[in-house]
């Protein structure tokens, strides 16, 4: 969410601002830093309610604040098909594996289990599947000798914080479009969109 409020300030995703920053927990450290900012926040806790309750409130809080593009970032949780039909192919997520590779948790356990030589990070829209919606953008990061999981964490997450600027920027500009499960480029893209 900070590098994302970051690549706006900076200029690197423009013709954007981030409207709303919600939680489902009380305690996220991204609330502290998204109020520190200056931005609005809004926690809305599962509360032991069914993923259709929660999610129709939060869809009810999107659109109350105008979002237009809902960008998740550690939000650990499936998303119904109410949620995703509202923001269809405009919900997007980063995931740190080169997808299809290694969805779900523990992905960097994962790629060094399998000794992959390479792994990286995906954005991709959400679907009503785990982590195969359309892919966006990836970028690849080389697996090292001596990787622990902490260490390719560090290094992917570096490369999160760009690719998922980028990735937005494409999305924002109107510069791609979901074809099949393809993600492709417009021929004729638009300035901003």
């Amino acid at each position: 969410m900070l590098a994302l409020a970051e690549a706006m300030d900076e200029g690197r995703i423009p013709n954007a601002e981030i409207a709303l920053v919600v939680s489902d927990k009380s305690q996220a450290a991204g609330l502290d830093h998204a109020a520190a900012r200056g931005l609005k926040t809004l926690v809305i806790e599962r509360r032991g309610r069914s993923r259709e309750e929660h999610d129709r409130e939060t869809v009810a809080a999107l659109r109350e604040n105008g979002v237009e593009l809902v960008c998740l970032a550690g939000y650990m949780r499936l998303l119904s098909g109410s949620f995703i039909e509202a923001y269809r192919n405009r919900i997007l997520n980063i995931h740190p594996s080169l997808l299809p590779a290694f969805p779900g948790l523990d992905a960097h356990r994962q790629a060094l289990e399998q000794g992959v030589t390479s792994s990286g990070c995906t954005v991709h829209f959400v679907d009503e599947t785990l982590d195969g919606g359309p892919i966006i953008a990836q970028r690849t990061v080389p697996v090292l000798a001596g990787d622990t999981e902490e260490l390719l964490a560090a290094r992917i997450l570096e490369q999160e914080h760009e690719l998922y600027a980028e990735a937005v920027a494409l999305v924002v500009s109107g510069s791609i479009e979901v074809v099949g499960r393809r993600v492709v480029r417009r021929s004729n893209a638009s300035s901003g969109s």
